[in-house]
């Protein structure tokens, strides 16, 4: 099991494969690759009891598109 900080995403498209991710570094946003664009995730000051353990929640506020 992987040592790496993890967070419990929220919010966002339905389909996304995973929603426990790894932080490298922890900080205030996370990008997600996610079907041709990025999915963005910030911090809040709550965190939830999951399978895993105690884990900060990043909540969904946008998706950008990835340039071609």
């Amino acid at each position: 099991m992987s040592k790496a900080p993890r967070a419990l995403l929220e919010g966002g498209p339905d389909e996304l494969p995973a929603r426990i991710v790894e932080i490298t570094p922890p900080g205030i946003e996370l990008k997600i690759p996610f079907r041709g664009g990025y999915e963005h995730f910030k911090a809040t000051s709550r965190h939830e009891e999951t399978g895993e353990g105690r884990l900060p929640v990043y909540e969904w506020w946008e998706r950008t598109e990835i340039a071609e």
